[in-house]
């Protein structure tokens, strides 16, 4: 369609949106994939982010005692690094990626990976809310009291501006965001760094002091006292890890090769967040940080930083405090990156609808998108924006779905231990990671329960049944359709032509085909349905076609586009199950041709197919099949397309007849 035909929706989609891409055109899986460091902005955001209250809720939980902030600063560091090794070990063993859910339904059990699963879209969906709701918090803390009922519609318009950059691309979404990301971690690991070096001569004086120190608490509040107070500050900054298995989840969006891109984002995402999350709370006792009224921990230590260094520094604090703010808008990239695709995996077994794993024209899962940025803004507007309230609904699931995972590798890596030499290894480090994830996660449901932690175990197990009765529908009507699929045997001819010659303009009697009657019917896959429709034309129309035209779209979507080989998979598919209908149609005397296309939307693709059809075979009518179910209702409509319908719609104004043919399950 030219520009001048173009509709005022389309241009305008254009220009929000942009041009649609192919996803059969070279290269396009280098121009739509993320590099290391470009996944590392998009997907290490969230993690980057949390260092803003992670460490800060930590070392407050120590009540006093700040001598154990050494303790704290190692086993926060030591815990991301052992977290994102255990994930790194998922992405070799799933290059195709899939996360959490991929990994607790192959190695645990579907149900337990359909938990983890709607675990992971409510901590994804929550991740957008808090990271938006914290950054409008942070920007209006510099304004005017009387500017601050413009602080929720401005998170609406942050929301929105999010949304369609993520609609446009994935590299359209992180392009804009790098320059904040890299001027918040270089502040951050500066100040950090300064510390250490102006402060590193009391580094010896420290360590005798937490030791005196240590020992005097331990008489006081015994051993196991200290340890407990120890291990509470410790389960409290678990807000620190969220973050790390967005990689795993999103390695299709990563540049070939996936696997070694993956492994090196995990790299950067584990050294910055591991040297700025510990580096903090050893910086907190460096400098003796203390809490004061209005103000975080972070903004005391760069006030502190800025005044050792500049003497007064109020634009180096301003600075830092603003790209603190604007980070958190960066962060909830994480969420519109890691929801869509794990929404897309369980779309793809059942357990959401079909739809979320539809790809657009500029190639996202477009209705992930939305879905994660509506019920975002919804949530914002119930919370009215309350940071205090959307982190207590933030903090259980996705230590569920890290506990999980690290459970299955733990089963996997002893499964193998025959035939995998470095099995001890690889299971020590799951292992850990699963004792560490299940401690935050066991001790964070507790703490947390009745502050509404019950709440986020409410909303997730609603989920859970919702997906439960997607699978069940999706289950019956496949058994449905097995019984169209029994018509396979009985339609085959006895002695199929199995040879299939180019399309000819004229027939073994010399006619010209071409003006003869033609069924275009269109199919998807050679399995009941299609013959269904097929031998509904033969009995109604007895006689009627001298021609058989079978029109295919082969659907990429979410499950698909993961690299040419799919694609070309795809395409072998396609091509072998069209030959079986012309063969079919040969075999019984006819003329039979067969034409197909591959993309993302068959309404779009069956236009130009149907175009070219009818251009070669003017007197054509157009058969599809619709379903109809036992009891139609919302439900159905909503987990089935109705693609025929928007066909017959399209080629009316085109001026093709569609006959749509019903089909009983």
């Amino acid at each position: 369609m030219s520009e001048d035909q173009a509709s005022l929706t389309e241009r305008l989609k254009r220009i929000v949106i942009g041009a649609a891409r192919k996803p059969t055109e070279p290269g396009v899986f280098h121009k739509v994939s993320l590099v290391a460091f470009l996944a590392w902005v998009g997907l290490g955001s969230d993690g980057i982010s949390s260092v803003n209250y992670g460490p800060q809720e930590a070392f407050l939980a120590l009540q006093g005692h700040t001598y154990l902030a050494l303790f704290l600063a190692v086993m926060t560091a030591l815990t991301v690094f052992v977290i994102s090794a255990s994930y790194t070990q998922i992405i070799e063993l799933f290059p195709s990626g899939g996360g959490g859910y991929t990994v607790v339904s192959k190695l645990l059990s579907p149900t337990l990976g359909m938990v983890a699963g709607c675990a992971l879209v409510i901590d994804y969906i929550l991740t957008i809310t808090v990271s938006v709701a914290s950054g409008a918090d942070a920007i209006f803390s510099f304004l005017p009291l009387e500017w601050h009922h413009y602080k929720l519609p401005f998170a609406f318009l942050v929301l929105l501006i999010l949304t369609v950059l993520n609609l446009r691309g994935v590299r359209e979404s992180v392009l804009p965001l790098v320059p904040i990301f890299i001027l918040f971690v270089s502040l951050h690991a500066l100040a950090i760094l300064y510390g250490l070096v102006s402060h590193g001569t009391d580094l010896p004086e420290l360590f005798r002091q937490t030791s005196q120190e240590l020992q005097a608490s331990t008489v006081e509040m015994g051993t196991l006292g200290v340890l407990l107070l120890l291990l509470h500050a410790y389960s409290l900054g678990g807000g620190t890890y969220t973050g790390i298995e967005a990689v795993s989840n999103a390695l299709p969006v990563l540049r070939e090769p996936r696997v070694e891109t993956g492994k090196r984002t995990m790299l950067y995402m584990a050294v910055s967040l591991a040297f700025i999350a510990g580096g903090l709370i050893l910086a907190y006792l460096l400098f003796d940080i203390r809490p004061q009224p209005g103000k975080t921990l972070n903004a005391a230590l760069f006030e502190r930083v800025a005044s050792e260094v500049f003497g007064d520094g109020q634009v180096l604090v301003v600075t830092a405090l603003v790209t603190a703010a604007l980070i958190l808008f960066v962060a909830a990239q994480t969420g519109f990156l890691g929801g869509p695709r794990v929404l897309a995996n369980m779309a793809l077994d059942g357990w959401m609808p079909t739809r979320f794993a539809v790809l657009s024209d500029r190639l996202v899962t477009q209705n992930g998108i939305l879905l994660m940025s509506g019920v975002s803004l919804i949530l914002m507007w119930v919370s009215r924006g309350s940071v205090s309230f959307l982190v207590v609904l933030y903090s259980i699931n996705v230590f569920l779905t890290f506990s999980l995972s690290q459970l299955g590798m733990v089963k996997h890596w002893w499964e193998v231990r025959h035939r995998e030499p470095a099995w001890v290894q690889r299971i020590m480090i799951n292992g850990l990671g699963f004792l560490l994830t299940s401690f935050i996660l066991a001790t964070t449901t507790v703490v947390k329960f009745h502050e509404g932690g019950w709440l986020t175990l409410v909303i997730t197990t609603s989920l859970i049944l919702l997906a439960t009765l997607i699978r069940r529908h999706y289950a019956r009507t496949r058994r449905l359709l097995q019984r169209l699929d029994a018509l396979l045997t009985a339609a085959l001819p006895t002695h199929p032509n199995h040879t299939t010659p180019a399309p000819a303009t004229s027939n073994a009697h010399g006619w010209d085909v071409t003006a003869e009657n033609t069924a275009v019917i269109l199919v998807n896959g050679f399995n009941g349905l299609g013959l269904h429709t097929l031998f509904t034309v033969l009995r109604i129309f007895r006689g009627h076609f001298k021609n058989f035209v079978f029109l295919q779209v082969g659907v990429i979507d979410a499950g698909r586009f993961k690299g040419i080989e799919e694609i070309e998979n795809l395409r072998r598919a396609v091509s072998e199950d069209l030959n079986r209908y012309v063969e079919l149609m040969r075999a019984y005397g006819y003329h039979a041709e067969s034409v197909y296309a591959l993309g993302t939307d068959v309404v779009d693709e069956v236009e130009k197919l149907a175009l070219e059809t009818v251009e070669r075979f003017p007197h054509s009518v157009l058969f599809a099949g619709q379903l109809v179910f036992p009891r139609e209702s919302m439900v159905t409509r909503i987990l089935h397309n109705y693609t025929s319908f928007a066909i017959q719609r399209r080629l009316y104004h085109r001026g093709i007849p569609v006959l749509i043919l019903p089909v009983r399950v």
